[in-house]
């Protein structure tokens, strides 16, 4: 069967929970199937052209994952505090898109605990869950604590980083599952180290300013992976505009094939072509 080729910019993959996790690569207009399309050959080639995810300027260059340099300087989603939400500076009248921000930043967020590397801590927006868990290719994930803002999220999850890596090692997360880990017990001893500080947060912003969650169960999740690979050989765009080979897996925003990994969301905005003799049938 000859390959079908779809053409688009890349944007994240689309993801929904279930078992294993169904994933679809937004191209333009145009939705992929991807799962459909495991052990069985992929080209992708970039065009060499990149357009901005926001506003759709064209640029040579791609910033935070898919911005131009304009956006990427101006947007409250570009900004620092995103990344370190404990510096945030809205207070200060300094926030760069407050309306932005009031949409989203200023609404309930999750301090929770997952499992993809290994034990970590992480914060999202409760609107964010499982999406959040599953762009981080987590293998389990567990929602701790519920707070009122993006910047108390973050004060928590400092408090929190001092007993618990808020990193994955993505190497090793693409190698394979990690062994299972039990996270009730986890984040029992976790809330018991960091009282002081929840105390305290609720005593300078209010009793419902951060809300534990003793009653959420663990989320386990489980990726369409066929084969890990036995070494991690990141592919990049930039210096391999095509990229070829077997579909094995996906897992986080990774495409696994025998040629290597391909991480889609560092590609935002890129034009590509994807081809598959299995697209027809997807």
């Amino acid at each position: 069967m000859p390959a079908m080729k779809v053409s688009g910019h890349l944007a994240k993959m689309h993801t929904a929970l279930a078992d294993p996790v169904q994933y679809t690569l937004p191209l333009d207009g145009a939705r992929v199937p991807l799962n459909p399309l495991l052990g069985r050959p992929l080209r992708i080639t970039y065009s060499g052209t990149i357009r901005c995810i926001h506003c759709g300027r064209a640029t040579r260059k791609s910033f935070a994952q898919g911005y131009c340099y304009p956006c990427f300087t101006r947007l409250a989603q570009c900004d620092t505090c995103i990344v370190r939400p404990e510096q945030c500076h809205h207070a200060a009248g300094t926030c760069r898109e407050p309306d932005w921000a009031a949409d989203h930043c200023f609404r309930p967020h999750v301090v929770y605990l997952a499992n993809s590397s290994g034990l970590k801590v992480g914060i999202t927006r409760a609107s964010q869950v499982p999406t959040r868990w599953l762009d981080q290719g987590a293998s389990q994930a567990l929602p701790v604590l519920q707070v009122r803002s993006r910047h108390l999220s973050g004060l928590v999850e400092m408090a929190c980083k001092a007993h618990v890596s808020d990193r994955t090692q993505w190497q090793r997360m693409l190698k394979g599952e990690p062994e299972p880990l039990d996270l009730p017990a986890h984040r029992d001893d976790l809330l018991a180290r960091i009282a002081p500080t929840l105390d305290a947060l609720r005593a300078e912003h209010g009793d419902d300013a951060v809300t534990a969650l003793p009653a959420a169960e663990p989320v386990a999740i489980r990726y369409p992976v066929r084969q890990w690979p036995a070494k991690v050989r990141a592919l990049n765009l930039d210096r391999e505009p095509e990229v070829r080979g077997t579909l094995l897996g996906i897992k986080g925003q990774y495409l696994i094939l025998d040629s290597g990994v391909l991480n889609i969301r560092k590609y935002g905005g890129y034009h590509v072509t994807v081809a598959s003799d299995a697209l027809a049938a997807a």
